[in-house]
C-alpha cells in the first residue's frame, strides 16, 4: 500500500483534468497541441491507476511516449514542465552518452540512480520547509548560547532540573532553616533567592540579546562554533569519479570514518547558515526520506530519455547496424518493461516509471531500433517545426517568454526595455529566415538573435543612465541586416 504521503502527492492529480493539463503547459510552450495531449492523458492516467481495483492496479503499465521532432520545437520543455506540473520525480538523460555492458562509460541502468537522486533531493526538499520553523527556533537558542554563555551556577541548577523533572515527583532540593539551598559542582552551597536573582538578571539579558538576534543587528558579529572537517575522499569523489553502483560503498566508508570537528570564527549570519543545517539534519528522519522518496520513483517517476535516434541502428552501405547502439537498445529493454534495479537506497522497481523518449530521426527514423524497443514506446506523436507565426507567439505569448527575461535584466540596472509589435515580428521573420538557410534549431534560434541583437545595449547598459529603450522594426533591421545578408558572418553570429 501506498504511503500517505504518496497518497497526496497522487491526490494532487485529481484536480488536473488533461484539459486543464495542457492549459498549464500553454503557459509555457507554444504550439504542439498533440504533444500536449498525449502526456496529459499519461499523467492523468496515473491518478486514474491509483484509484483502479487492486487486483488489477499492478497489470496496468504506463504507455510510454516517442516525441519525435527536430531540435528546438518544445520536447524537453513538455517534459519538464509536465514533471514540475505533477511534482513528480524526474530526470533528464542524453541516450548517446550510455554504452553497452562491458565498454567504458555509464550503463543505463545509472539513469534510474540519476531518478532516485532527484526524488531524494525532491522529498528533503519538502522535509524541510515542514522543520524549518523549530529548526531556527534551536538555531536561536543556540546563538544566544554562543553570545551570552549561562554561568556555570545557572548552567547547573538547569541540568539538575532536567535530572529532576526526569525522576520521581518528590526529589526536590533539601530544605535548610526554613529555606532551599543548593550545592553548585565546586561544593559550594549557595541560597535558592540568590539562585534567583541571578538567573532573572540572565534572563533579563539573554531576551534583550534575542530582540537584537530576531532584529538582525548582530549579524556582523563573530562567533566561535565546531563544524564538522570533511573527510579524506573517498572512491566517488575522486576525479575520475566512482564506477557505477561503487557510490553505496562509498558512503559506508564515509560513515565508518570518525567524525572530526574544527573551531572556526565565522560572522553570526554565517554561523546561523552552518548551525541550520545541522538542525535540520537532526529533524528529518532519513530512512523516512528514502523509503518516500523510492515509492515516489516507483509511483511517480518520469525519464525523459533525449537523442534516442542517435542510438537507432543506422544500416550502412556494410551491412547491419552499429553493435554498440543495439547493445545500449537492448539493455534499455528490461528497465522500460520494468525490472529491480540497485541503488545506494535500496532496489527499486522501474515497472510504472513513465518513459517518455524524444529524437529528431533526421538520419534514422523510429523503425530503425530494434523491434522489442518499438514496443516499448507504444505512443508516438510528431512535433511539427515551428513557423514564423510560432516565433512571434514564442516571444509574447508565455509566461517567461524571452521578451520579459531581457525587460527584467535591464531593469536591474534601472532602465526600461520595451518590444513593440514590429520589432518582434522582424526578429521572428530574421530567425525563420536564418533556420530556413542554415540548420534548424527551432526555437533556440531566437536566443542567438536576441543577444546579437542587444549585445551592445547590454555592454553599454550602465552607463546608458536611466533611460528607456525601445526595440522597433527599425532598430532590429539597423543591427541585423549586415549579418543576415552576410553567408560567413551568418555562419558563426547567428
Amino acid at each position: 500500500m501506498p504511503s500517505a504521503r504518496t497518497e497526496q502527492a497522487v491526490a494532487r492529480l485529481a484536480d488536473l483534468t488533461p484539459r486543464q493539463i495542457v492549459a498549464e503547459l500553454d503557459r509555457y510552450i507554444v504550439g504542439q497541441d498533440d504533444a500536449k495531449k498525449a502526456v496529459a492523458i499519461a499523467l492523468r492516467n496515473r491518478w486514474r491507476r491509483q484509484r483502479a481495483p487492486d487486483a488489477i492496479r499492478e497489470e496496468i503499465s504506463p504507455n510510454n511516449i516517442i516525441l519525435i521532432g527536430p531540435t528546438g520545437v518544445g520536447k524537453t520543455e513538455i517534459a519538464r514542465r509536465l514533471a514540475k506540473l505533477a511534482a513528480a520525480p524526474f530526470v533528464k538523460v542524453e541516450a548517446s552518452k550510455f554504452t553497452e555492458v562491458g565498454y567504458v562509460g555509464r550503463d543505463v541502468e545509472s539513469m534510474v540512480r540519476d531518478l532516485v537522486e532527484s526524488a531524494i533531493d525532491m522529498v528533503r526538499s519538502e522535509r524541510e520547509s515542514e522543520v524549518e520553523d523549530l529548526a531556527n527556533e534551536r538555531v536561536d537558542e543556540r546563538l544566544l548560547d554562543l553570545l551570552l554563555p549561562p554561568p556555570p551556577d545557572i548552567k547547573a541548577r538547569q541540568s539538575a532540573e532536567e535530572t529532576a523533572s526526569a525522576k520521581e515527583p518528590d526529589s526536590a532540593p533539601p530544605v535548610v532553616d526554613g529555606g532551599v539551598f543548593t550545592v553548585s559542582p565546586t561544593g559550594a552551597v549557595t541560597h535558592a533567592a540568590e539562585d534567583d536573582a541571578a538567573h532573572d538578571r540572565y534572563k533579563r539579558t539573554r531576551d534583550k540579546l534575542r530582540a537584537l538576534l530576531i532584529d538582525g543587528q548582530l549579524d556582523a558579529r563573530e562567533v566561535e562554533i565546531e563544524v564538522l572537517q570533511p573527510g579524506p575522499a573517498m572512491p566517488g569523489q575522486m576525479a575520475g569519479g566512482a564506477p557505477d553502483g561503487m557510490d553505496g560503498i562509498s558512503d559506508w566508508l564515509r560513515e565508518m570514518m570518525p567524525k572530526r570537528k574544527k573551531k572556526r570564527s565565522v560572522k553570526l549570519v554565517e554561523a546561523r547558515r552552518i548551525l541550520l543545517d545541522e538542525e535540520i539534519d537532526k529533524l528529518i528522519d532519513h530512512d523516512d526520506v528514502t523509503s518516500d522518496a523510492l515509492e515516489r520513483v516507483e509511483k511517480l517517476g518520469i525519464i525523459f530519455l533525449d537523442e534516442i535516434d542517435k542510438i537507432a541502428g543506422e544500416r550502412g552501405p556494410g551491412g547491419g547496424p552499429d553493435v554498440s547502439r543495439e547493445g545500449v537498445q537492448r539493455d534499455l529493454l528490461p528497465i522500460v518493461e520494468g525490472s529491480n534495479v540497485s541503488t545506494r537506497y535500496g532496489m527499486v522497481k522501474t515497472d510504472h516509471v513513465l518513459f517518455i523518449a524524444a529524437g529528431a530521426f533526421h538520419v534514422s527514423k523510429p523503425s530503425d531500433l530494434i523491434p522489442e524497443l518499438q514496443g516499448r514506446f507504444p505512443i508516438r506523436v510528431e512535433l511539427k517545426p515551428l513557423t514564423e507565426a510560432d516565433f512571434v507567439r514564442i516571444l509574447t505569448d508565455p509566461e517567461h517568454a524571452l521578451t520579459k527575461q531581457y525587460a527584467a535584466l535591464v531593469e536591474a540596472e534601472g532602465a526600461g526595455l520595451n518590444f513593440t509589435e514590429d520589432g518582434i515580428r522582424e526578429i521572428a521573420r530574421i530567425a525563420t529566415l536564418v533556420n530556413e538557410r542554415m540548420e534548424n534549431i527551432g526555437a533556440r534560434r531566437l536566443h542567438t538573435v536576441m543577444t546579437t541583437l542587444l549585445e551592445d545595449v547590454l555592454y553599454e547598459l550602465p552607463d546608458r543612465g536611466k533611460e528607456r529603450i525601445t526595440v522597433n522594426a527599425e532598430l532590429v533591421v539597423s543591427r541585423l541586416k549586415a549579418i543576415v545578408e552576410d553567408e560567413d558572418l551568418r555562419k558563426y553570429i547567428l
